[in-house]
C-alpha cells in the first residue's frame, strides 16, 4: 500500500489507478508531500557547497571572537619593543609586528570587536528596516511617501563619510562609547537598503488573496502584518541583513584604518593593518594576517547571503 493510500485510508482501485496513472507512465510506490517554502530552501541549501563553505568560515570566526584563547595562548597586549618585526618562530607563528606585538594573536582577538559592531549594526539597521517598511508597505499612501523621502535623503548621505564626521567629534580615550558609537552610526545609516527591501515584499504580499480574505474575516492590520505578511518579507529580508553584517564588518575596519574608528590599546583588525602598512616593505606578515582574516569574514557572509537569495528564489535556481 502506498503512502498516498495509507493517508486517504482506503486503497485505490484499479480504475483509480489508471486515472491517475495514464497507461504506460511508470507508478510510484510513494508520493512525495509538498515541502513547504522553508523546506524547500533547506532542502536546496544543503546541496548548495556555497553555503557551506561560508557557514564554515563564518562559524569558526564566531568562536575565534567568543573563544579566542582556543587558537592562541599569547596574550595581544604583551608587546616587548626587543621583538619588533622578528619573523615566525615556534613562540609566533607569523612573527611580531612593529609594536613587537604577536600577529597572529592580534589576528585572533581582533574578530571580537569585528564581529561585535558588525553584528550590533546588522541587528540595529535590521529592526529600524523592518518597522519603517512593514509600516510604509502596508498603510502606504502619506506615510509610504514621507518614509520614501526619508530614505533617499538617507540614502544620499555616503556612510563612510557620516562616520567619519561624527566618530572626530568623540573622545579617543574611551573605547567603549567609540564601538558603541560605531554600532549606532553604523545601524542607523545602514538601514535604507533593507527598508526598501522589506517594504517592496510588503507591498507584493498584501495584494494576495490570502491577505484580503484574512481582512475579510476581521483579522485587524496588527495580526495580518505578523501572521500573514511577516512570513513572505522574512526570505529577502535575511538576504540582505547577511550580506550588510558583512559590509558593517568591512566599513569597521575601513573607519578604523582611517584613524576615526577604534583606537588603540583596541584590537581590530582595520586598527593592525593601518600600523602595518607603514612597514610593509620591511615585513609584509603583519599587514597580509589581518586582511586575509578581514577578506575571508566578509566573503563568507557575502556567499551566505547569496546561497540564501539562491534558494529562496526559484528563478535562480
Amino acid at each position: 500500500m502506498s503512502d498516498f493510500e495509507t493517508e486517504t485510508g482506503s486503497e485505490l482501485s484499479t480504475t483509480d489507478r489508471r486515472s491517475l496513472f495514464p497507461a504506460g507512465a511508470e507508478q510510484p510506490a510513494e508520493i512525495t508531500k509538498v515541502r513547504s517554502a522553508a523546506a524547500d530552501a533547506w532542502h536546496e541549501l544543503r546541496r548548495n557547497a556555497v553555503f557551506w563553505v561560508g557557514t564554515l568560515i563564518a562559524l569558526v570566526v564566531l568562536v575565534m571572537a567568543i573563544w579566542p584563547s582556543l587558537f592562541t595562548n599569547a596574550d595581544p597586549n604583551y608587546c616587548v619593543g626587543s621583538r619588533q618585526m622578528q619573523g615566525p618562530s615556534g613562540a609566533a607563528i607569523f612573527g611580531y609586528n612593529f609594536q613587537g606585538c604577536d600577529v597572529w594573536a592580534h589576528a585572533v582577538y581582533g574578530a571580537r570587536n569585528s564581529l561585535l559592531i558588525g553584528a550590533g549594526a546588522a541587528i540595529l539597521a535590521g529592526l529600524l528596516a523592518m518597522v519603517v517598511g512593514m509600516v510604509a508597505g502596508y498603510f502606504g499612501g502619506w506615510i509610504d511617501a514621507a518614509v520614501s523621502r526619508i530614505i533617499d535623503v538617507a540614502l544620499a548621505i555616503p556612510l563612510i563619510l557620516a562616520a567619519i564626521v561624527l566618530m572626530k567629534n568623540l573622545p579617543n580615550d574611551d573605547q567603549n562609547l567609540r564601538l558603541f558609537a560605531l554600532i549606532a552610526i553604523l545601524g542607523v545609516f545602514g538601514w535604507t537598503t533593507a527598508a526598501r527591501v522589506v517594504r517592496s515584499s510588503v507591498i507584493s504580499a498584501k495584494q494576495q488573496d490570502y491577505v484580503a480574505a484574512a481582512r475579510m474575516l476581521g483579522a485587524g492590520n496588527g495580526r495580518i502584518m505578523w501572521r500573514h505578511i511577516m512570513p513572505n518579507v522574512l526570505a529577502p529580508f535575511l538576504v540582505i541583513i547577511t550580506i550588510a553584517l558583512g559590509s558593517f564588518i568591512a566599513a569597521e575596519a575601513t573607519l578604523s584604518f582611517l584613524g576615526v574608528g577604534l583606537q588603540s590599546p583596541s584590537i581590530s583588525w582595520g586598527l593592525d593593518i593601518s600600523d602595518a602598512r607603514v612597514h610593509m616593505r620591511e615585513d609584509a606578515t603583519p599587514l597580509i594576517v589581518p586582511s586575509v582574516f578581514l577578506a575571508l569574514t566578509v566573503l563568507a557572509f557575502i556567499m551566505l547571503g547569496d546561497a540564501i537569495r539562491e534558494a529562496f528564489d526559484p528563478k535562480m535556481r
